[in-house]
């Protein structure tokens, strides 16, 4: 049995049921987290709470719960999965109206979703061998820093991958990197990390930053800044990084191997450093919480 927590209960999931004129099913007026679980503990839940807390300030949404009532309900949902590893999704809506209005009802009673579901990292084979990406314009609306349940335009560009048979679409806009359609992308040249420049038009993941940190922990050089479409495609290498894909080797853009020479179109050897910084990261923070 799948159990969830909806609006102050737990419940199985096949019972849980929310009004029609939820705003979230009409508007996608709302917010999300996804948290992967090692050994049942939270990867960086505090980040992700933090991350929850500015995405429900940006659409003006005040936090139903507090912070130890966050922890309660994932420490409880973890507690019944019947595996120790798990992706958490926990959701926030501004709840349902009387009648369908745009504006902000003057009364609101929010919905908290919460649930556990299996965690799918990516098998050694796909890492050793890497992914293949398409790039198009990013479609999306001008406040990409919110993490809101209104996806529509991410799951059209996610089809975009899946009906060219790849793992991600990489996003530009005005000729500058942004991000994947559900990933950050990160781009190595001549040694040196590029990341995106943190602003409304992407969303900064929990991994981004770890991978940040721990290229700063290593001697790692890294440039934050604005990477042109040309920088991308001239990459020596080029990774997607998400909290449940962890990080990623992409070998091709568009049909063209990424890199040049005899390790073209293969994981780079910075790639590799920064897998195992990762998983050694992951095993720390598992073992010391």
């Amino acid at each position: 049995m799948t159990l969830c927590y909806l609006n102050g209960e737990f419940q199985p999931l096949a019972a849980a049921t929310i009004s029609p004129m939820d705003r979230g099913f009409l508007f996608g007026d709302g917010v999300y987290e996804v948290i992967p679980v090692y050994s049942r503990r939270p990867f960086r839940l505090d980040e992700h709470l933090g991350r929850l807390q500015r995405s429900l300030d940006a659409i003006r949404l005040p936090n139903p719960l507090s912070s130890a009532q966050w922890h309660a309900v994932v420490s409880r949902l973890v507690a019944k999965f019947d595996a120790d590893d798990c992706s958490l999704l926990l959701q926030v809506t501004r709840g349902p109206m009387a009648v369908r209005n745009h504006a902000f009802p003057a009364t609101i009673t929010p919905t908290v979703f919460c649930l556990a579901e299996s965690l799918h990292t990516p098998p050694a084979a796909l890492r050793e061998q890497g992914i293949s990406a398409i790039s198009t314009a990013d479609i999306r609306w001008l406040r990409c820093h919110v993490k809101a349940t209104s996806l529509l335009a991410n799951c059209l560009l996610r089809q975009m991958a899946v009906d060219a048979d790849c793992a991600e679409t990489i996003l530009f806009r005005d000729g500058i990197l942004t991000e994947g359609a559900a990933s950050n992308i990160f781009v190595v040249k001549d040694g040196v990390l590029l990341a995106p420049q943190q602003n409304h038009l992407m969303l900064t993941g929990i991994t981004y930053d770890v991978v940040l940190e721990l290229a700063a922990t290593h001697g790692l050089k890294t440039a934050v800044r604005d990477i042109s479409d040309a920088e991308v495609r001239a990459a020596d290498e080029l990774w997607m990084t998400s909290s449940t894909k962890e990080v990623l080797p992409i070998v091709a853009l568009d049909g063209q191997q990424v890199g040049a020479g005899e390790t073209a179109g293969q994981p780079g050897a910075v790639f590799w450093q920064m897998y195992g910084w990762y998983q050694d990261f992951k095993r720390t923070v598992m073992r010391h919480g």
